[in-house]
């Protein structure tokens, strides 16, 4: 159906594909009609493609006409624009310019504006690449935990960990030599609903959780709540939160003060977020999980009903306004605390790859996003069924129309305390898996976005930031994505455990400069867990194994993969003598830390995990209450850990060979 498929070409949809195996695979004409008729585009007759076809036309110079992006010193490309022009600097700064198809080239990097006649034009102009790790620690190669916030521990007793036991964790690696520490994402959840917790499923990416905020930037000394080895979310967020009141209830005018200050520099966007917070908790004692469940009239930001709403409420409001001031305080302490304790760095946040279809940024904004698609990922070995994350993301025709300000937004507020970014599955950037909400993953297709103006975006912010940016490039990586990121200066991952040959590891002297080695991540079993065949236990015990393999067959498997990796140890000079036994994995992470450590990558993440040595993962993808996903806390507060006789020798390693 040729007009089906041309259709879906000018929607931005890739028919053909290749998957993870390398083999080619093609789109069904039902998914492509499905994800059309999601998207606005309906294809059920020749009249109906023919009108899509002319809007996305007409869209896409409307797009053309709003924004543009190009790189300083770089003549910029401007379709349909000629004659002569004012530019106008981010700066301040007045320019006449000639227009003949293109712009001439500016100097300047930043967002500028460009009017010509009646049109006005956003100008995005990009620096040649993204901030490096050599621009902040030239010649120098740096290390750094991956942390859980909430299962870290200090000396107080509390339900989970928040950006106060962050800070005093900053402060412990920043003592033994670490430069960096990257974080579990800190996006706004559901305060009200203790049973959204995971943090890639956030509310919006644009606030905080704030139940991570720091009571003791209050004067309220956190502590003397339960503090099991398995966080108890459905009593530990109900509980912070009546801390938070309490403080709230408590606040002196000083703190009015600085509150009303932080609201006055958020905007609206701000307000109808606590707004959003304050009628989630009112609706969801009634059993609404989202704001579609929601009265009708409520489905508007700023209808009759939300205004009255927050008047009558407006202590409840005030309260949540109160509480995202408290955490951005909080978390601002902790990047602090961090850089004082002599990172290079600090903080590398974790930026989700979208949200809720039912939170704060959906209700307030749903113009910036594939309202009725999920985000998730084509079938393949490991997931022969696809995967459907249940979240959604923005539209890449949005982005163009609104000159990207959702995205800028978005990476603004993650860089806001940080060093650094992680970006969640970063070929997010050139294409996405787009289920129809309802269907099966395996009836999605990839939409394509606009990845050179978003990679201008990003070195632009990366840059006024002075942050560098790591992009998770793992798993299906679509043809072109690599070199691009390369290019603009965006770190990739090297996973020790994905970088190997047969049963063998690739040497250190492999991985790529320009990339951040890891020795797992928490989607990942520990190397001491993974050494144990901690993995095994839970893929056959859970009976999630994918193929027909027997155990005893997979346990053979991971014998010939255990001599592999101590073979591998031993060549690269990270280790000696008798391969360990399974159950004596303390040799084996030393050998991992000192194996990362010593490849060339400006930057090396380690889980705390197997900085530790622990045996379990944080997170079992896949799994709900199968596993004690997000729960698991580490076994003492961490400035006694890291002093502890057998993690000690893990950072001694690690220092040692980042500075060989």
């Amino acid at each position: 159906m040729s007009g089906l498929h041309d259709l879906a070409r000018a929607a931005g949809l890739q028919i053909d594909w290749t998957d993870a195996g390398g083999q080619a695979q093609r789109v069904s004409d039902e998914a492509l009609a499905g994800v059309l008729d999601a998207l606005g585009y309906r294809s059920d007759s020749e009249a109906a493609i023919a009108d899509a076809q002319a809007r996305i036309a007409a869209e896409r110079r409307d797009q053309a006409t709003a924004f543009v992006s190009g790189d300083v010193g770089t003549p910029i490309a401007i379709d349909d624009v000629s004659g002569e022009g004012e530019l106008i600097l981010d700066n301040g700064e007045h320019r006449t310019v000639t227009i003949d198809g293109e712009l001439p080239a500016i100097d300047r990097p930043g967002y500028h504006r460009l009017v010509v006649g009646d049109r006005a034009i956003t100008v995005a102009v990009a620096p040649a690449r993204c901030f490096m790790v050599g621009d902040v620690a030239p010649g120098r190669k740096l290390w750094g935990p991956a942390v859980q916030i909430p299962a870290l521990r200090d000396h107080r007793a509390t339900a989970f960990g928040d950006f106060g036991t962050l800070a005093r964790t900053a402060a412990a690696f920043g003592a033994i030599g670490a430069d960096a520490i990257g974080i579990s994402p800190v996006h706004s959840l559901f305060p009200a609903d203790a049973g959204r917790f995971s943090p890639y499923a956030p509310s919006s990416r644009l606030f905080l959780n704030i139940l991570l905020a720091d009571l003791a930037i209050v004067g309220l000394p956190a502590g003397g709540e339960a503090a099991p080895d398995l966080i108890d979310w459905s009593d530990a967020i109900p509980q912070r939160l009546a801390h938070l009141r309490a403080a709230f209830e408590g606040r002196t005018d000083a703190i009015r003060d600085a509150v009303a200050a932080f609201v006055a520099e958020g905007g609206d966007e701000l307000v109808r977020h606590a707004r959003f917070d304050a009628l989630h908790a009112h609706f969801f004692a009634d059993g609404a999980h989202g704001w579609q469940d929601w009265p009708a009239a409520f489905h508007d930001p700023a209808g009759e009903a939300v205004a009255a709403f927050a008047r009558e409420r407006k202590g409840e409001v005030d309260f949540y306004l109160f509480c995202q001031w408290l955490a951005d305080r909080s978390l601002s302490e902790a990047q602090k605390a961090g850089k004082d304790a002599g990172m290079a760095l600090g903080l590398i946040a974790d930026l989700a790859v979208g949200m809720d279809a039912g939170g704060s940024h959906a209700w307030s904004r749903p113009q910036d996003l594939i309202t009725g698609l999920s985000i998730g990922a084509p079938p393949d070995l490991l997931g022969p069924e696809g995967q459907n994350w249940g979240i959604t993301g923005f539209s890449p025709g949005a982005l163009r129309r609104l000159g990207f300000e959702p995205f800028i937004a978005t990476i603004r507020a993650a860089l806001r305390h940080a060093g650094g970014i992680r970006i969640d599955h970063a070929m997010g950037l050139q294409r996405l898996w787009v289920v129809p909400d309802g269907k099966p993953a395996s009836e999605g297709a990839y939409l394509s976005y606009p990845i050179d103006d978003m990679l201008r975006v990003l070195a632009i912010e990366s840059q006024a930031a002075q942050a560098i940016v790591i992009g998770e490039d793992l798993g299906t990586v679509p043809e072109g994505f690599r070199p691009k990121a390369d290019a603009r200066g965006m770190l990739g991952m090297r996973v020790m455990p994905f970088e190997t040959e047969g049963d063998r590891l690739k040497p250190p002297a492999s991985y790529d400069a320009q990339a951040a080695a890891m020795t797992g991540t928490h989607d990942l079993p520990t190397i001491a867990g993974w050494w144990r065949g901690r993995d095994l236990d839970l893929i056959y015990d859970l009976g999630r194994a994918t193929r027909n393999e027997s155990r005893a067959h997979a346990d053979a498997q991971r014998a010939r993969e255990r001599t592999g990796w101590w073979d591998s140890f031993t060549d690269a000079g990270v280790a000696s003598g008798v391969q360990p036994e399974p159950d004596d994995g303390g040799a084996v992470v030393d050998a991992a830390l000192g194996f990362v450590g010593r490849t060339p990558c400006t930057i090396a993440i380690v889980p705390m995990e197997d900085v530790v040595g622990l045996i379990e993962q944080p997170n079992l993808p896949g799994t709900t209450d199968e596993h004690p996903n997000w729960r698991r806390r580490m076994p003492d507060d961490t400035a006694t850990l890291l002093a502890r006789d057998d993690v000690a020798p893990h950072v001694a390693t690690i220092n040692e060979a980042r500075t060989a």
